[in-house]
């Protein structure tokens, strides 16, 4: 390994990132350290890779940079920052950002077009948090039979954190939105190699950008957002699939008619149909975009094919969560389904964020043993017995994992 990769494959601090990104390119910022195959991963050949500002995580592609956080991170309220999952679209992105020239552009149909720096942000407006979790519309893609293409993650593209910026209904208003605005979009700084590859581009629609709970971000747990998390600004909207949240966010427009654009109209949709189902013998005619996240629990702990000892008590973790409307409980079998108790739940962090549940357990026989897990919200909603669709999105299925008691 070269001393160039020594340093780069370190966590670095912001400061360190943007002297050594001056010095040796942009793309060196991008350089992992490849390690071992990491304990009670799905498959041996998943390699942990450590990016500056990360901890290892499990690589799932490099160009661009798709990192997934390991299960043990979930067993805590809030998931570091080092371990918070990456995802971005296109291979050019951002690695070199000075905050005191950095603009944050609102545009389009409103009466006073702003230009507002970092500082403006932190001094003029009103600071707002809220916990959510953030998903990738696609976590879990590797169940889904039959298999459908896509970055096969497991259940670790996504993690919980406390955000904190300017309300975008702040902004808006600030900018004085103009009668007969329709929707809002949002771009960030990455862009493609190839010209002709449509830029990364989002839309909600005007009412759901001013209702006071989306969010233009500059913090995450306390601390600046990591550069491949989207620093300086990463757009939040709470209860809905991390596409929305746009990275490395500079431009803000409001429109005055429908926002048409590929990664809205073409891309991430899902079947018109009820949670989003379909036969992949015969494909859903009819798609609508990707929104509100599904409800889901997994476990935490044990982790797939984990070792535990007959006699010795246990506690089995895990993680429920859904759009917003809470969980109102969550029940475990550990006989595969023939039984179910109910779990013990965490108190409440918010509406957005996860909810983490235990079940005390004492194994009694040896053997392999498949525990289910499933959840309830206030809504009525649970989780469902089968789901697939071509894209291979919104997993909410009853999870299951197996254990071996020695």
């Amino acid at each position: 390994m070269s001393s160039q990769t020594q340093l780069l494959s370190r966590a670095l601090n912001r400061r360190t990132i943007l002297r050594v990104v001056g010095a040796a390119g942009a793309g060196a910022l991008m350089l992992p350290r490849l390690t071992r195959a990491g304990p009670n991963l799905s498959s041996p050949q998943e390699q942990l890779v450590a990016f500056p500002e990360k901890t290892e995580l499990i690589l799932r592609t490099d160009r661009p940079p798709q990192l997934e956080t390991p299960l043990h991170y979930f067993r805590e309220d809030f998931t570091p920052n080092d371990a918070f999952y990456v995802r971005w679209h296109l291979e050019g992105i951002p690695t070199s950002i000075d905050p005191s020239a950095f603009r944050l552009q609102i545009g389009g149909h409103v009466e006073k077009p702003a230009s507002l720096s970092m500082n403006d942000l932190r001094t003029q407006f009103e600071p707002f948090s809220v916990i959510a979790v953030n998903q990738c519309s696609g976590n879990s893609r590797s169940c889904f039979e039959p298999r459908v293409p896509g970055g096969q993650w497991r259940n670790g593209a996504m993690g919980n954190a406390r955000w904190t910026g300017v309300r975008l209904r702040d902004l808006l208003d600030r900018s004085g939105v103009k009668a007969g605005a329709v929707d809002v979009s949002f771009e960030g700084l990455d862009r493609a190699p190839i010209v002709a590859t449509p830029r990364f581009a989002k839309a909600l629609a005007i009412d759901h950008a001013r209702d006071g709970e989306v969010l233009v971000a500059y913090a995450m747990n306390g601390a600046a957002l990591p550069m491949l998390n989207g620093y300086p600004l990463r757009l939040v909207v709470p209860g809905w699939y991390a596409t929305y949240w746009v990275k490395a966010l500079s431009e803000i427009t409001v429109l005055s008619e429908k926002f048409h654009g590929f990664w809205m109209d073409k891309a991430y949709r899902i079947p018109n149909t009820p949670n989003a189902n379909e036969d992949p013998e015969h494909l859903a005619p009819e798609t609508v975009p990707i929104s509100r996240m599904s409800l889901r629990s997994l476990f935490v702990r044990p982790e797939p094919g984990e070792q535990l000892k007959r006699g010795t008590p246990f506690e089995v973790q895990g993680l429920a969560f859904d759009s917003g409307y809470g969980i109102q409980r969550v029940e475990v079998s550990t006989n595969d389904g023939a039984s179910w108790q109910m779990a013990q739940l965490d108190p409440e962090l918010g509406k957005y964020s996860w909810r983490r549940w235990r079940l005390p357990w004492l194994p009694a026989a040896s053997g392999k043993q498949r525990f289910r897990v499933r959840a309830f919200n206030r809504s009525g909603e649970q989780q469902t017995t089968a789901l697939w669709n071509r894209s291979g999105f919104m997993r909410n299925v009853i999870e299951q994992t197996e254990v071996e008691v020695l």
